[in-house]
């Protein structure tokens, strides 16, 4: 059997970053919600 979780920092960035939250209409309202709440780290 395979390990399944590779990890890596820029795959991460780049799927779940400020960035690419930002690029879409649906991330652009993740992280409004996230500042609604306040969270202090809004993504990775």
């Amino acid at each position: 059997m395979s390990i399944t979780y590779n990890p890596k920092r820029k795959k991460r960035a780049r799927t779940h970053g400020f960035l690419a939250r930002t690029r879409s209409k649906t991330g652009k309202a993740v992280l409004r919600r996230r500042r609604a709440k306040g969270r202090t780290k809004l993504t990775v």
